[in-house]
């Protein structure tokens, strides 16, 4: 019985501080044109809770094609563990950047720690 309560405290605690675990973390790298779009939305990624429990983290790396209107229009990712592109990817999708010339690309690094 004594073991039983012990899990369940493992428990709690383990549930409380994956809930105050900080939020994924976006660093963009260098833009592959030489025109700089300005991010003027960013959705944040949500972690998985899967991955969460699993104890998964690590960067996904995307490519971004911005359409001139500054929506995303593609996505294409470049690296990462499987559980945390869909999410990376979701969280971009909703991005928007200022209005340009022309279609650009763009790196982008997702870092779920």
């Amino acid at each position: 019985m004594a073991r039983h309560h012990s899990v369940i405290r493992l428990a709690i605690l383990a549930a409380l501080a994956l809930s105050f675990a900080p939020p994924p973390q976006i660093a963009r790298a260098q833009e592959s044109t030489e025109v700089k779009r300005k991010l003027k939305v960013q959705v944040q990624p949500v972690y998985p809770e899967l991955a969460r429990r699993m104890n998964i983290h690590g960067k996904v790396r995307l490519e971004v094609t911005i359409g001139a209107d500054g929506a995303v229009k593609n996505i294409h990712c470049l690296g990462g563990h499987p559980l945390l592109v869909g999410p990376a990817q979701d969280a971009v999708r909703g991005w928007k950047y200022e209005p340009g010339p022309k279609e650009t690309s763009v790196i982008v690094e997702v870092n779920f720690e």
